[in-house]
Protein backbone atom coordinates (compact mmCIF):
# COMPACT_ATOMS: atom_id res chain seq x y z
CA UNK A 1 0.00 0.00 0.00
CA UNK A 2 1.45 3.35 -1.02
CA UNK A 3 2.10 5.81 1.78
CA UNK A 4 -0.38 8.79 1.84
CA UNK A 5 1.08 12.12 1.34
CA UNK A 6 1.28 14.40 4.55
CA UNK A 7 -0.01 17.69 3.84
CA UNK A 8 0.31 21.15 5.65
CA UNK A 9 -3.54 20.90 5.80
CA UNK A 10 -3.21 17.84 8.26
CA UNK A 11 -0.68 19.22 10.34
CA UNK A 12 -3.26 22.57 10.83
CA UNK A 13 -5.97 20.04 11.15
CA UNK A 14 -4.21 17.79 13.50
CA UNK A 15 -2.61 20.48 15.65
CA UNK A 16 -6.10 22.63 15.74
CA UNK A 17 -3.88 25.71 14.06
CA UNK A 18 -3.99 27.79 10.66
CA UNK A 19 -2.10 26.69 7.63
CA UNK A 20 -0.14 29.62 8.02
CA UNK A 21 0.95 29.07 11.83
CA UNK A 22 2.22 25.73 10.81
CA UNK A 23 3.98 27.62 7.78
CA UNK A 24 5.71 30.02 10.08
CA UNK A 25 6.89 27.02 12.54
CA UNK A 26 8.13 24.87 9.59
CA UNK A 27 9.96 28.69 7.80
CA UNK A 28 11.47 29.18 11.81
CA UNK A 29 9.25 32.49 12.27
CA UNK A 30 9.76 33.82 15.86
CA UNK A 31 6.24 35.42 15.81
CA UNK A 32 4.79 32.13 17.26
CA UNK A 33 3.45 31.33 20.49
CA UNK A 34 6.25 28.72 22.37
CA UNK A 35 3.53 26.43 23.37
CA UNK A 36 1.68 26.74 19.88
CA UNK A 37 5.04 26.24 18.40
CA UNK A 38 5.67 22.80 20.33
CA UNK A 39 2.07 21.31 19.55
CA UNK A 40 3.06 21.98 16.48
CA UNK A 41 6.28 20.19 16.09
CA UNK A 42 4.54 17.54 18.28
CA UNK A 43 2.24 16.83 15.16
CA UNK A 44 4.80 17.36 12.64
CA UNK A 45 6.87 14.71 14.06
CA UNK A 46 3.92 11.97 14.86
CA UNK A 47 2.74 12.76 11.17
CA UNK A 48 6.25 12.33 9.68
CA UNK A 49 4.97 15.79 7.77
CA UNK A 50 7.86 16.93 4.88
CA UNK A 51 7.33 20.13 3.73
CA UNK A 52 7.14 20.17 -0.20
CA UNK A 53 9.70 22.00 -1.72
CA UNK A 54 8.17 22.03 -5.02
CA UNK A 55 5.00 23.71 -3.75
CA UNK A 56 6.66 26.24 -1.60
CA UNK A 57 9.06 26.73 -4.98
CA UNK A 58 5.97 27.70 -6.94
CA UNK A 59 4.56 29.89 -4.14
CA UNK A 60 8.03 31.70 -3.93
CA UNK A 61 9.03 31.61 -7.54
CA UNK A 62 12.36 30.28 -6.08
CA UNK A 63 13.20 26.39 -5.46
CA UNK A 64 16.10 27.64 -3.40
CA UNK A 65 18.16 25.04 -5.64
CA UNK A 66 21.46 25.46 -7.52
CA UNK A 67 22.73 23.35 -10.32
CA UNK A 68 26.05 22.37 -10.72
CA UNK A 69 27.49 20.26 -13.84
CA UNK A 70 30.38 18.92 -13.41
CA UNK A 71 32.49 16.91 -16.41
CA UNK A 72 33.48 14.25 -14.36
CA UNK A 73 33.07 13.98 -10.67
CA UNK A 74 35.57 11.35 -9.91
CA UNK A 75 38.37 13.80 -10.54
CA UNK A 76 39.77 15.07 -7.67
CA UNK A 77 40.24 18.86 -9.15
CA UNK A 78 36.36 19.30 -10.05
CA UNK A 79 35.58 17.28 -6.37
CA UNK A 80 37.43 19.61 -4.38
CA UNK A 81 35.74 22.72 -6.30
CA UNK A 82 32.50 20.87 -5.87
CA UNK A 83 32.93 20.83 -1.79
CA UNK A 84 33.49 24.76 -1.80
CA UNK A 85 30.26 25.24 -3.65
CA UNK A 86 28.15 22.97 -1.47
CA UNK A 87 29.44 24.38 1.57
CA UNK A 88 28.47 27.91 0.47
CA UNK A 89 25.37 27.19 -0.99
CA UNK A 90 24.55 25.31 2.81
CA UNK A 91 25.71 28.36 4.13
CA UNK A 92 23.03 29.98 2.18
CA UNK A 93 20.14 27.58 2.68
CA UNK A 94 20.65 26.28 -1.26
CA UNK A 95 20.21 23.00 -2.01
CA UNK A 96 22.52 21.45 -4.95
CA UNK A 97 21.53 18.96 -7.89
CA UNK A 98 25.21 17.78 -8.83
CA UNK A 99 25.02 16.25 -12.36
CA UNK A 100 27.58 14.78 -14.62
CA UNK A 101 28.64 15.98 -18.01
CA UNK A 102 31.27 13.59 -19.14
CA UNK A 103 32.46 16.67 -20.97
CA UNK A 104 30.37 15.47 -23.64
CA UNK A 105 29.15 18.71 -25.54
CA UNK A 106 25.90 17.21 -26.22
CA UNK A 107 25.44 15.91 -22.87
CA UNK A 108 26.15 19.73 -21.01
CA UNK A 109 23.45 20.85 -22.98
CA UNK A 110 20.90 18.11 -22.13
CA UNK A 111 22.17 18.05 -18.62
CA UNK A 112 21.90 22.62 -18.43
CA UNK A 113 18.43 21.52 -19.84
CA UNK A 114 17.17 19.31 -17.32
CA UNK A 115 18.18 21.58 -14.51
CA UNK A 116 16.62 24.53 -16.05
CA UNK A 117 13.63 22.21 -16.24
CA UNK A 118 13.77 21.84 -12.72
CA UNK A 119 13.53 25.62 -11.95
CA UNK A 120 16.91 25.70 -10.18
CA UNK A 121 17.67 28.95 -9.58
CA UNK A 122 20.81 29.14 -10.70
CA UNK A 123 23.50 27.33 -12.41
CA UNK A 124 27.38 26.56 -11.64
CA UNK A 125 28.94 24.84 -15.00
CA UNK A 126 32.56 23.39 -14.73
CA UNK A 127 33.56 22.20 -18.29
CA UNK A 128 36.73 22.44 -20.15
CA UNK A 129 35.25 24.39 -23.18
CA UNK A 130 32.40 26.80 -23.80
CA UNK A 131 31.31 25.03 -27.37
CA UNK A 132 28.52 27.31 -29.55
CA UNK A 133 25.90 25.02 -28.23
CA UNK A 134 26.20 25.49 -24.82
CA UNK A 135 26.72 29.16 -25.11
CA UNK A 136 24.07 29.42 -27.00
CA UNK A 137 21.84 27.48 -24.04
CA UNK A 138 23.82 30.27 -21.72
CA UNK A 139 22.13 33.12 -24.13
CA UNK A 140 18.73 31.73 -23.84
CA UNK A 141 18.81 31.24 -20.12
CA UNK A 142 17.36 33.63 -17.95
CA UNK A 143 18.54 31.38 -15.09
CA UNK A 144 21.90 33.56 -13.69
CA UNK A 145 25.48 31.35 -14.42
CA UNK A 146 28.48 30.84 -13.18
CA UNK A 147 31.71 29.09 -14.36
CA UNK A 148 34.04 27.43 -11.61
CA UNK A 149 37.77 26.91 -12.69
CA UNK A 150 36.72 27.33 -16.69
CA UNK A 151 37.28 30.48 -19.00
CA UNK A 152 35.01 32.12 -20.78
CA UNK A 153 37.30 34.53 -23.60
CA UNK A 154 34.52 36.69 -24.50
CA UNK A 155 33.86 37.36 -20.88
CA UNK A 156 30.19 36.73 -21.00
CA UNK A 157 29.28 34.62 -18.31
CA UNK A 158 30.71 35.24 -14.96
CA UNK A 159 33.67 33.23 -13.87
CA UNK A 160 36.23 32.08 -10.98
CA UNK A 161 39.57 30.90 -11.85
CA UNK A 162 43.00 31.63 -11.92
CA UNK A 163 45.38 33.29 -14.39
CA UNK A 164 46.21 30.20 -16.16
CA UNK A 165 48.67 31.98 -19.00
CA UNK A 166 50.49 33.60 -16.01
CA UNK A 167 50.60 29.88 -14.18
CA UNK A 168 51.87 28.05 -17.25
CA UNK A 169 54.65 31.10 -17.64
CA UNK A 170 56.04 30.41 -14.62
CA UNK A 171 56.10 26.85 -14.80
CA UNK A 172 58.00 26.84 -18.00
CA UNK A 173 60.30 29.86 -16.67
CA UNK A 174 61.03 26.99 -13.67
CA UNK A 175 61.99 24.42 -15.85
CA UNK A 176 63.99 26.48 -18.31
CA UNK A 177 66.12 28.03 -15.51
CA UNK A 178 66.89 24.37 -14.27
CA UNK A 179 68.14 24.05 -18.06
CA UNK A 180 65.72 22.20 -19.79
CA UNK A 181 66.04 22.86 -23.70
CA UNK A 182 63.21 21.18 -24.29
CA UNK A 183 59.85 20.91 -22.36
CA UNK A 184 56.82 19.43 -23.05
CA UNK A 185 53.22 20.81 -22.97
CA UNK A 186 50.91 18.21 -22.47
CA UNK A 187 47.47 19.29 -21.70
CA UNK A 188 43.84 18.43 -22.99
CA UNK A 189 42.51 19.41 -26.19
CA UNK A 190 44.16 22.25 -27.50
CA UNK A 191 40.38 23.48 -28.80
CA UNK A 192 39.66 24.31 -25.40
CA UNK A 193 40.48 28.15 -24.53
CA UNK A 194 42.01 26.82 -21.54
CA UNK A 195 44.69 24.85 -23.06
CA UNK A 196 44.69 26.33 -26.80
CA UNK A 197 44.80 30.12 -25.73
CA UNK A 198 45.25 30.62 -21.64
CA UNK A 199 48.10 27.79 -21.24
CA UNK A 200 49.44 27.82 -24.52
CA UNK A 201 49.61 31.31 -24.84
CA UNK A 202 51.93 31.40 -21.29
CA UNK A 203 53.92 28.86 -22.92
CA UNK A 204 55.12 30.10 -26.05
CA UNK A 205 55.49 33.47 -24.30
CA UNK A 206 58.27 31.52 -21.47
CA UNK A 207 59.70 29.94 -24.74
CA UNK A 208 60.76 33.23 -26.09
CA UNK A 209 61.65 35.22 -22.72
CA UNK A 210 64.32 32.08 -22.32
CA UNK A 211 65.62 31.80 -25.84
CA UNK A 212 63.37 28.68 -26.40
CA UNK A 213 62.36 27.16 -29.98
CA UNK A 214 58.28 26.46 -30.05
CA UNK A 215 58.63 22.95 -31.54
CA UNK A 216 54.97 21.06 -32.39
CA UNK A 217 56.61 17.88 -31.38
CA UNK A 218 56.53 18.75 -27.91
CA UNK A 219 53.18 19.02 -27.98
CA UNK A 220 50.52 16.46 -26.89
CA UNK A 221 47.01 16.09 -26.18
CA UNK A 222 45.20 13.56 -24.40
CA UNK A 223 41.87 13.11 -22.04
CA UNK A 224 42.40 14.14 -18.58
CA UNK A 225 43.22 10.45 -17.03
CA UNK A 226 45.73 8.12 -15.62
CA UNK A 227 46.16 5.84 -18.69
CA UNK A 228 46.75 8.88 -20.95
CA UNK A 229 49.57 10.03 -19.42
CA UNK A 230 51.06 6.53 -18.95
CA UNK A 231 50.42 6.06 -22.41
CA UNK A 232 52.02 8.88 -23.80
CA UNK A 233 55.60 7.90 -22.43
CA UNK A 234 56.99 6.34 -25.10
CA UNK A 235 56.14 9.49 -27.55
CA UNK A 236 57.44 12.10 -24.81
CA UNK A 237 60.60 10.47 -24.29
CA UNK A 238 61.35 10.18 -28.36
CA UNK A 239 60.66 13.59 -28.72
CA UNK A 240 63.87 14.78 -26.29
CA UNK A 241 61.95 16.09 -24.26
CA UNK A 242 63.43 16.54 -20.04
CA UNK A 243 60.55 18.41 -18.67
CA UNK A 244 56.82 18.53 -18.95
CA UNK A 245 53.95 20.84 -17.91
CA UNK A 246 51.42 18.73 -17.47
CA UNK A 247 47.47 19.95 -16.95
CA UNK A 248 46.04 18.01 -15.35
CA UNK A 249 47.39 15.82 -11.69
CA UNK A 250 45.78 12.39 -12.80
CA UNK A 251 47.84 12.89 -16.37
CA UNK A 252 50.80 13.48 -14.48
CA UNK A 253 50.35 10.70 -12.52
CA UNK A 254 50.46 8.38 -15.45
CA UNK A 255 53.28 10.50 -17.13
CA UNK A 256 55.55 9.56 -13.39
CA UNK A 257 54.25 5.97 -13.76
CA UNK A 258 55.57 5.51 -17.50
CA UNK A 259 59.11 7.14 -17.16
CA UNK A 260 59.71 5.20 -13.63
CA UNK A 261 58.63 2.18 -15.35
CA UNK A 262 61.12 2.76 -18.37
CA UNK A 263 63.86 3.62 -15.77
CA UNK A 264 64.20 7.19 -16.58
CA UNK A 265 64.69 8.94 -12.92
CA UNK A 266 62.62 11.56 -11.88
CA UNK A 267 63.84 14.58 -11.80
CA UNK A 268 67.47 13.82 -12.39
CA UNK A 269 66.63 12.58 -15.61
CA UNK A 270 62.83 14.14 -16.07
CA UNK A 271 61.01 16.65 -14.32
CA UNK A 272 57.49 17.25 -14.34
CA UNK A 273 55.50 20.00 -13.30
CA UNK A 274 51.40 20.10 -12.88
CA UNK A 275 49.19 21.84 -13.01
CA UNK A 276 45.98 21.39 -9.85
CA UNK A 277 47.81 20.57 -6.75
CA UNK A 278 44.90 18.40 -5.84
CA UNK A 279 45.71 15.24 -3.57
CA UNK A 280 47.32 13.28 -6.12
CA UNK A 281 50.24 15.86 -5.94
CA UNK A 282 51.13 14.63 -2.60
CA UNK A 283 50.53 10.48 -2.63
CA UNK A 284 52.48 9.93 -5.59
CA UNK A 285 56.45 9.28 -5.48
CA UNK A 286 58.36 11.47 -5.96
CA UNK A 287 55.61 14.06 -5.25
CA UNK A 288 54.50 16.36 -7.98
CA UNK A 289 55.82 19.96 -8.44
CA UNK A 290 52.26 21.72 -8.75
CA UNK A 291 51.07 25.36 -9.62
CA UNK A 292 48.84 25.84 -6.50
CA UNK A 293 45.40 26.86 -7.08
CA UNK A 294 42.53 27.51 -4.27
CA UNK A 295 40.10 24.68 -5.42
CA UNK A 296 37.96 24.73 -2.74
CA UNK A 297 38.11 28.91 -2.43
CA UNK A 298 37.13 28.93 -6.51
CA UNK A 299 34.17 26.73 -5.82
CA UNK A 300 33.28 28.54 -3.00
CA UNK A 301 33.77 32.15 -4.70
CA UNK A 302 31.85 31.22 -7.42
CA UNK A 303 28.62 30.02 -5.60
CA UNK A 304 28.73 33.39 -3.69
CA UNK A 305 28.73 35.37 -7.02
CA UNK A 306 26.03 32.98 -8.21
CA UNK A 307 24.67 34.35 -4.57
CA UNK A 308 24.50 37.93 -5.60
CA UNK A 309 23.30 37.62 -9.19
CA UNK A 310 20.28 35.09 -7.98
CA UNK A 311 19.27 37.77 -5.18
CA UNK A 312 20.22 40.84 -8.14
CA UNK A 313 23.27 42.40 -5.51
CA UNK A 314 25.38 44.75 -7.21
CA UNK A 315 28.46 42.98 -8.74
CA UNK A 316 31.71 44.78 -9.16
CA UNK A 317 33.67 42.20 -11.13
CA UNK A 318 31.95 39.17 -13.13
CA UNK A 319 35.15 37.66 -14.17
CA UNK A 320 37.44 36.94 -11.00
CA UNK A 321 41.05 35.93 -10.83
CA UNK A 322 41.99 34.50 -7.26
CA UNK A 323 45.88 34.24 -6.58
CA UNK A 324 48.20 30.96 -7.49
CA UNK A 325 51.45 29.85 -6.96
CA UNK A 326 53.95 27.22 -7.87
CA UNK A 327 54.62 24.41 -5.08
CA UNK A 328 58.00 22.57 -5.76
CA UNK A 329 58.30 19.34 -4.62
CA UNK A 330 59.90 15.94 -5.25
CA UNK A 331 59.31 16.23 -9.56
CA UNK A 332 61.84 19.34 -9.73
CA UNK A 333 65.67 20.04 -9.41
CA UNK A 334 66.35 22.22 -6.76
Amino acid sequence: MEKQTITIYDVAREANVSMATVSRVVNGNPNVKPTTRKKVLEVIERLDYRPNAVARGLASKKTTTVGVIIPDVSNMFFASLARGIDDIATMYKYNIILANSDGEAQKEVNVLNNLLAKQVDGVIFMGHRITDEIRAEFSRSKTPIVLAGSIDPDEQVGSVNIDYRAATKESIDLLAKHGNKKIAFISGALIDAINGQARMGGYKEALAENGLDYNEGLIFEAKYNFKEGLALTDRILNSGATAAYVTDDELAIGLLDGLTDKGVKVPEDFEIITSNDSLLTEVARPRLSSVTQPLYDIGAVAMRLLTKMMNKEDIEQKTIELPHGIFEKGSTKE
